[in-house]
């Protein structure tokens, strides 16, 4: 048997978390497995020995999936066998590689791949709060150059106490749930959903996060000694020639601080006038026919000249690329009911970003069906978030969702989900569409759903906005700036994205990625306060538009009425294979779901046409309806035999009206008043006790004749 070398973390409430090395996959240069309770992740990490050509970039993939076998559970499908990665599994995926990628050395260009699998599950601990520390232990063990370690944590605030990777079955009482990543110094990533929280208190789980990752972080390091990991190996991925570097400064940095002080509010123009400045210095420098010319050094040169530029001109003349003040908002217009199809829309434009958002209302049948390793259920409010080539006038054609496209819709949907109504009959999508694209399409994308929720008459609880930070920072002194509205070269050339949303009274949602060392928890706070204004000035904007949720759904919006109805009578409506339900939604136009409650039947009848859901829950109703003594019924004749006739008073209710008790008068003849398909009014007058039998009269409603 091989012997592992395990280190253990003490969560300091009867739970530890355990990484081990050195039993299973010892091929790669780096493999671990984590536990925590009956919760497994193998992480693995290999890196290639040398670099592709012209590869000036770290590409890192990292990939978490879950084996269905983890929870002793077959995959569903036709082939039985795990497929694509689940929303979840991406997710999961992108919170690793945004806490590992900048961590790595800047000329580091070998292909890495880290790879994380769930292979043991239990119910109740989070494998997506290990996935990060585990993807940071296999890098640890192993040779590749690394700026960690790393870890993740999940904080929760569970009935007003901060708890560390609480258990699941928790989870649903937390009005705070975030995952933060970070070094032993500083927090690299934060991301979570809260209801509403004031900046005070995210700050304040954002610490308690970091005392714990540095316990985790210890433990790296030490398993790392256990091993000899200590040396790293070497490598050389980029050939550099320090004159052309040196002639490029020279000859572009003052150019490149000009545009970046002119104050241009145009993308496009923008970026010509920054291409052109290296485009003029291969023309000055280079004969095309007869130089070979090292086109990509010069650009990787020019890109470094580039971002100190623009880093300098706002650090030491305060001016922002389009000319902003640096809490300065772009001009934002907004647009409700600007399609006629669809059951609420929304445009909204902020400088050079748009999103154009639509909202269809469904019944029960569109709610999506969520079958993951962990979770099963249903999910009744959907967020989808494109980004089409064409939003960054990129000529090139849009192949479908991305990685990227799932996160920042995951981020929208975290924003809004809690301000949903909580007795909403419909399920719900919102689909946001980015029409151009210039820094913070995820913060448009909440801004026009809050808008269109609000046009397609859901009841929306409070208006949400969003509002991407952004930092620059002089690494040779303390001087910083923090930016309002980021551009998206404000993104790229900068420390921060700081994403903040949230209503009038607190933050409903946050995505943080830092890039630099050494972030303060002072600086943190002035961002969040910074943040907390824009916010209000876009929420104001927002309110400009439209102030409160419609009274009442589009006209063609569907009408969706739900009822209880026995338990005991759900076979009854729906009849014999079906039969009952289906004549009446055909008869109705309607679609009925009916879904099993612990004591009732949940009834959802839903339709464009408010007349036939009324005549749908008539006919429901009547079903389960229970027969009441002394209740006059409109019956109809089902059949006719010598003693009487048989009257259907409800739907499948049958009683007897005797011949004695048709008419007041002796009668030969049932026929001689009553026919097959008639329909009569009688009175229910008993049930009989021991067959249930229903008992009915006709004659006591009629005049009684009077005695000679």
């Amino acid at each position: 048997m091989i012997k592992p070398i395990e280190k253990s973390i003490d969560l300091g409430d009867g739970r530890s978390i355990t990484i081990e090395t050195g039993k299973l996959a010892k091929q790669a240069d780096g493999s671990v497995v984590v536990k925590m309770g009956n919760t497994y992740l193998l992480a693995t990490v290999v890196s290639a020995k040398d670099a592709k050509p012209d590869v000036d970039f770290m590409p890192l993939s990292v990939d978490y999936r879950e084996k269905f076998a983890a929870a002793g559970r077959f995959p569903g499908g036709f082939q039985k066998r795990e497929a694509r990665p689940s929303d979840y599994e991406i997710l999961v995926s992108r919170l690793v590689d945004r806490a590992l990628r900048p961590l790595f050395p800047e000329d580091y260009h070998a292909d890495t791949f880290v790879s994380v699998n769930l292979i043991s599950a239990d119910s109740e601990s989070t494998p997506d709060a290990l996935a990060g520390l585990a993807a940071s232990a296999a890098i640890a063990v192993s040779d590749i150059p690394f700026g960690g370690p790393i870890s993740e944590v999940r904080v929760a605030r569970i009935n007003g106490e901060l708890r560390i990777n609480p258990p699941a079955s928790e989870l649903k009482n937390a009005d705070m749930d975030i995952i933060v990543a970070a070094t032993m110094e500083n927090i690299m990533m934060v991301e979570g959903e809260m209801n509403e929280v004031t900046e005070a208190e995210l700050l304040e789980a954002m610490k308690f996060a970091h005392e714990a990752i540095k316990v985790q972080c210890e433990a790296q390091i030490e398993l790392a000694k256990l091993v000899g990991a200590n040396q790293k190996r070497e490598y050389s991925h980029e050939v550099n020639d320090e004159e052309l570097r040196q002639k490029v400064w020279d000859q572009t940095y003052e150019k490149a601080k000009e545009v970046a002080r002119s104050a241009n509010p145009n993308k496009q123009q923008r970026n010509e006038a920054f291409d052109k400045i290296v485009e003029e210095f291969i023309e000055n420098n280079y004969d095309p026919e007869e130089d070979d010319i090292p086109e990509a050094l010069i650009k990787r040169y020019y890109h470094d000249v580039q971002k100190e530029a623009v880093r300098r001109v706002m650090l030491d003349e305060n001016i922002r690329l389009d000319g902003r003040a640096m809490d300065e908002i772009r001009p934002i217009w907004c647009e409700v009911d600007c399609l006629p199809g669809p059951h609420g829309s929304a445009i909204f434009t902020r400088g050079e970003t748009q999103s154009l958002t639509t909202v269809t209302l469904g019944s029960k049948l569109d709610e999506k069906i969520v079958d993951d390793v962990l979770v099963k259920g249903v999910d009744r409010f959907l967020l989808h978030y494109n980004f089409p080539p064409f939003a960054t006038n990129d000529p090139k054609p849009y192949r479908g969702v991305g990685r990227r496209e799932i996160g920042h819709g995951n981020l929208a949907h975290r924003a809004l989900k809690r301000m949903m109504p909580d007795d909403l009959p419909y399920v719900v999508r919102v689909v946001s569409d980015i029409l151009e694209s210039n820094g913070s399409s995820s913060m448009a994308t909440v801004c026009a759903g809050t808008l269109a929720l609000m046009d397609a008459g859901v009841q929306f609880k409070k208006p949400v906005s969003g509002i991407a930070m952004g930092l620059i920072t002089d690494k040779e002194s303390d001087k910083y700036v923090i930016l309002s509205d980021i551009l998206g070269d404000e993104d790229h050339l900068g420390d921060m994205d700081f994403k903040v949303t949230g209503t009038r009274d607190g933050i409903t949602a946050t995505q943080m990625d830092i890039k630099v060392d050494g972030l303060s928890y002072e600086v943190l706070e002035k961002a969040l306060e910074q943040a907390r204004r824009g916010r209000l000035h876009i929420l104001d904007k927002l309110t400009e538009t439209i102030s409160e949720p419609r009274p009442d759904y589009k006209p063609h919006a569907p009408r969706i009425v739900s009822i209880k109805i026995p338990k005991e009578m759900i076979g009854a409506v729906i009849g014999p294979g079906g039969k009952i339900i289906q004549e009446i939604q055909a008869e109705t136009d309607t679609a009925i779901v009916i879904e099993e409650d612990d004591q009732y039947g949940i009834v959802d009848v839903s339709s464009s046409n408010k007349e036939g859901v009324e005549k749908a829950l008539e006919r429901i109703q009547a079903i389960v309806a229970v027969p009441e003594v002394g209740k006059v019924y409109n019956g109809k004749v089902k059949s006719i035999v010598p003693f009487g006739a048989f009257i259907e008073i409800l739907p499948g209710k049958e009683g007897l009206l005797h011949i004695s008790e048709i008419e007041w008068q002796r009668l030969d003849k049932v026929e001689d008043v009553l026919k097959e398909g008639q329909m009569v009014d009688v009175k229910l007058i008993g049930v009989d006790e021991r067959s249930g039998k229903l008992k009915l009269s006709r004659k006591v409603l009629l005049p009684k004749p009077v005695r000679k």
